[in-house]
């Protein structure tokens, strides 16, 4: 039997270190093909391009992996890899390391969490990976030993239908984390300021800054395991739909 196909993108670019990381992780479990964006795409969320041209190149190939680079975004490039890319349907699609967490809120805007996003609504188990370290030259050996342990576990049972897995890794040693918890997302939010600027014309521009506010008090979120020194594993799902808001909704009288 063939091995199982695993597609490796990211949101920092095709040359980011924590691709690199992820894809010798992944080697461990399958035939690898790696599909990510020309540039950092940090923040696009769920973007995708329909007003321009989509280019693909294909690299040079690293330990007999396969690598292309796409002028889109991290969910461009899950769909490009899908319907041209690859000869079958991979069979796990993991997103990441990305360079800094994605706890909480994070979520919603991340690049890496929504190729993953792309990966589920593709029928596809998908996993976004990302370590508590911004820095381009962030040791990322934890993040790598964790993806070994939940890669394997993954493959062999696979993820509900309509759920993928975000995963946050402290930026610690392997030695020093405290192990693995499965949480659900913290309720935080970030708190947008506005550096206000002017050019050389006297025209105003901007640049978004702010800082991250934890409103939940409660241990059993991606937040507190952090905190705690866990990796969280948080269960994410493409359905937004506010359930419990149905009944009341449909009692107005609109």
């Amino acid at each position: 039997m063939s091995k199982p196909l695993i597609l490796v993108t990211n949101d920092d670019g095709v040359t980011a270190p924590g691709i690199q990381a992820l894809t010798e992780v992944a080697k461990e479990f399958g035939d690898v093909v790696v599909v990510a964006p020309d540039k950092p795409q940090s923040g696009m969320g769920h973007a995708i391009t329909i007003n321009a041209t989509l280019r693909v190149q294909e690299l040079k190939s690293k330990n007999n992996v396969p690598v292309y680079s796409t002028t889109g975004t991290p969910v461009d490039c899950v769909k490009l890899a899908v319907n041209e890319i690859l000869d079958r349907k991979p069979d796990l699609i993991l997103s990441g390391i990305n360079h800094g967490t994605n706890a909480s809120i994070n979520v919603i805007y991340s690049g890496t969490m929504s190729a993953a996003i792309e990966g589920c609504l593709e029928g596809i188990p998908s996993i976004g990976f990302s370590l508590s370290n911004h820095s381009i030259d962030a040791d990322f050996t934890s993040a790598k030993h964790y993806a070994k342990k939940i890669v394997p576990k993954i493959l062999e049972n696979g993820l509900e239908k309509g759920v993928c897995l975000n995963i946050n890794i402290p930026d610690m040693g392997i030695n020093e984390i405290a192990g693995i918890k499965v949480c659900r997302q913290a309720n935080a939010n970030w708190i947008e300021e506005f550096d206000r600027r002017e050019d050389p014309s006297g025209r105003p521009y901007y640049w978004l800054t702010g800082h991250f506010e934890n409103y939940d008090e409660k241990d059993d979120t991606d937040i507190s395991a952090l905190e705690q020194n866990y990796v969280s594993i948080v269960p994410v799902q493409y359905d937004l739909t506010a359930y419990s808001s149905l009944k009341k909704l449909s009692k107005l009288d609109f």
